[in-house]
């Protein structure tokens, strides 16, 4: 992967030789089974559909897939070709199918997808797991179609393998701006709070989100990756549906963002990526994690909504354990 040149602000994160050197180095190949004790907090440059194979039992606390969607594509050196729906419920189906042995009795599992794969998603879910949502979060940028929607959304499902499960409610409340506060008879705020920097309340969290930013050229976490999802999506995640110390799963992780904010938050985590460009960028960021574990859009261990940069930065980021 070449060194551009980069403009003042940007900030996209890019490998050089030595990089490569140092950080691909720690990427593990799998050709026999292998212990637990080996396998966490590490990157695995392979094939998911191989390195499956040697992967142990019931060791996955919160399993997050981002799969290619059902559209051509490509990643890096590798391309994914768009097919029917039967076909790509039937890909879905086998990559299930062999994970699903993997994950504890206790675990949760997210699987994304656009409009398309959703169809497929939800089907292959229901037939292993107890599906018990579909999280629809707005991308606010997008490119304009002239004979269809604009696409602007995606989905994320939401579903666990039994009855017992992890749900930090606390853990994913959103602060958001009050536009039309309403007081009790005495004058005071009811269920929002009055500070100097405005009106806020702690809202529970929805199915829909409209709070989550696409990385760009300017946020210290944005790669070239061509799909790579915001390290505050999966903040959510992780912290609703797991526990410090949790085995988080990323059977693709691309540039990392899964195994970095597990990492950022005090989470075990192992990622599968075949690219091995890519690979060497999630261990990249895994190393730049020790030295910043700031998540942009989590501050004082709460979620704030979009385009509250600047009363962010007047908190102190606690993470809440």
């Amino acid at each position: 992967m070449s060194i551009k040149k980069l403009a003042s602000r940007n900030r996209t994160i890019q490998i050089t030789k030595d990089d490569f050197t140092t950080f691909g180095k720690r990427l593990i190949n799998l050709k026999s089974n292998i212990s637990l004790s080996n396998l966490i907090n590490t990157t695995i440059n392979q094939d998911i559909f191989k390195a499956i194979e040697f992967l142990p039992n019931s060791f996955i606390d919160l399993l997050f897939i981002d799969p290619p969607y059902n559209m051509n594509k490509k990643f890096g050196a590798s391309k994914f070709k768009e097919s029917s729906v039967e076909k790509y419920t039937e890909w879905l189906d086998n990559l299930i199918s062999k994970l699903d042995r993997c994950l504890k009795p206790t675990a949760s599992i997210y699987i994304c997808g656009d409009w398309k794969s959703s169809t497929s998603i939800h089907q292959v879910m229901e037939k292993y797991f107890i599906v018990r949502n579909r999280i629809t979060w707005e991308r606010e940028k997008g490119r304009g179609a002239k004979t269809n929607w604009k696409m602007n959304s995606e989905d994320i499902w939401f579903g666990t393998k039994s009855g017992k499960y992890v749900y930090n409610l606390d853990a994913v409340k959103l602060k958001r701006r009050v536009i039309a506060p309403y007081r009790t008879k005495s004058g005071k705020p009811k269920d929002w709070d009055e500070t100097d920097d405005g009106q806020f309340r702690l809202t529970y969290p929805s199915n829909l989100w409209s709070d989550i930013s696409i990385p760009f050229w300017s946020m210290p976490e944005n790669t070239e990756h061509p799909t790579q999802k915001p390290e505050k999506l999966l903040a959510k995640l992780i912290l609703a549906s797991s526990k410090i110390g949790d085995i988080v799963f990323d059977p693709f992780l691309g540039s990392g963002t899964t195994s970095v904010v597990a990492k950022k938050l005090d989470r075990n985590y192992l990622g599968v990526e075949l690219d091995e460009n890519f690979a060497v960028i999630a261990e990249k960021r895994l190393a730049m994690a020790e030295e910043n574990n700031s998540i942009q859009g989590y501050v004082d261990g709460l979620f704030w909504e979009r385009n509250s940069l600047n009363l962010q930065k007047n908190k102190k980021r606690i993470i809440k354990n």
